[in-house]
């Protein structure tokens, strides 16, 4: 809920423009205006250039942002875009900043209907946070809120009566400072955060002998051979903290897209391989991130922090699972060809954070914040930031996988 006092812009809503030729991605203004010939957006915006672009006809997500009008940071699916048709399995609109809700696969899943297999012919994400406009609150300068209602049947069959509310919030420097505990001297910075809530609806509480479900924020960013995405991870041993990464989602994935060294997980972001990796919440520090080193971009990803103790986070893995409730509270996707001769989704890389499973009486709400700070310098200026932060350096994680 917004609660700040601060005069509605009206300018803010920016209704679709004519159609014309499609402007050529890669730059802020270019990604803007072709979102604007399609569909609704709504621009945040601040005095020193940050810009946030959200698709309520998307589900309330962030399309793309800039911290200065020329970069574009979010990954778009423009040939969902164009189209205005449905697409089969998942519209890939794109986005820094999606709603889901988990688990994906499993007894419990969400995007298999009771009795089908777990396949990918059969895979099909719920249609409230896949396809249609959701009800946008007042816009402001620099927050903006949607909401939602959703009815939903798990592969079990049990069924979920819940209510969405979803507010997306301009992020400055200030909030670096205290989030991050970093200060961005000299660099170009745009940061944004969700709030995303879940109210139960139902008659019911949630029980996870029925399955439970859990709020999960993706964020889908443009790939590239000189990105690495950079995970911190809590080290000690595995027999009390268990495995350091789960790497099985799609096939093992080859050591020379996976490297760990130094407490930190190494991760490619090239867009040429699928695949996607995990972190338990035993493992996982609260925070994530990428580096290109082409274009000079340090993105961090940042999402709640842990309740003491919390170990049940939906398992998402396309199987009957021993233990639905021993899932990752962080992921990682790598896109690729689906199989050969098949393209990949995208291509994008993406990082995910999801929220401890969801156990709710009726009435009750639960929460997930998830927040995503883009940083454009010189190498000299980024890499405090990447060893406060991520706990490495530019250079060492640039050359992880050769050029």
């Amino acid at each position: 809920m917004l609660t700040r006092a601060v005069l509605v812009v009206a300018a803010v809503v920016c209704l679709s423009g004519p159609r014309g030729a499609q402007p050529a991605p890669g730059t802020f203004a270019g990604d803007l205006a072709f979102l604007k010939q399609h569909t609704n957006v709504i621009v945040l915006r601040d005095s020193a250039g940050a810009q946030v672009v959200i698709a309520p006809q998307y589900q309330g997500r962030v399309m793309t942002s800039t911290a200065d009008g020329t970069s574009s940071f979010g990954w778009i699916g423009r040939d969902a875009v164009a189209s205005g048709a449905r697409q089969p399995h998942m519209n890939v609109f794109g986005g820094e900043d999606r709603f889901w809700l988990g688990p994906e696969g499993g007894q419990y899943a969400l995007y298999f209907k009771p009795g089908d297999p777990f396949d990918l012919a059969h895979w099909q994400t719920p249609e409230p946070f896949d396809w249609g406009a959701w009800t946008a609150g007042p816009s402001y300068a620099t927050a903006a809120t949607f909401t939602k209602h959703m009815e939903l049947v798990n592969h079990a069959g049990t069924p979920f009566s819940l209510d969405v509310e979803r507010s997306v919030r301009l992020l400055g420097v200030r909030d670096v400072v205290s989030e991050l505990h970093v200060n961005p001297r000299g660099v170009h910075l745009v940061g944004f955060e969700s709030v995303n809530r879940v109210t139960n609806r139902g008659d019911r509480a949630w029980d996870p002998a029925r399955g439970l479900i859990s709020i999960w924020i993706l964020g889908q960013f443009t790939p590239a051979p000189s990105t690495t995405i950079a995970i911190p991870f809590a080290p000690g041993p595995e027999s009390s903290l268990g495995p350091i990464v789960n790497d099985a989602y799609f096939g093992k994935v080859p050591v020379k897209r996976l490297q760990i060294k130094d407490a930190v997980i190494r991760f490619r972001g090239d867009g040429q391989y699928r695949s996607k990796i995990g972190l338990s919440p035993q493992r996982v520090t609260g925070v994530a991130g990428s580096y290109d080193a082409a274009a000079h971009v340090l993105t961090i990803l940042q999402f709640t922090r842990l309740p003491v103790g919390a170990r049940d986070y939906v398992n998402s893995m396309w199987e009957i699972q021993k233990q639905p409730y021993r899932g990752d509270a962080l992921n990682s996707y790598n896109d690729g060809p689906l199989a050969p001769g098949k393209p990949g989704l995208g291509p994008f890389y993406e990082i995910e954070s999801s929220s401890p499973a969801l156990a709710l009486q009726p009435g009750e709400r639960g929460a997930h914040v998830h927040r995503t700070f883009h940083f454009q310098g010189t190498e000299a200026e980024l890499d405090p930031i990447a060893r406060a932060v991520l706990k490495v350096g530019l250079a060492d994680l640039s050359a992880t996988f050769g050029k």
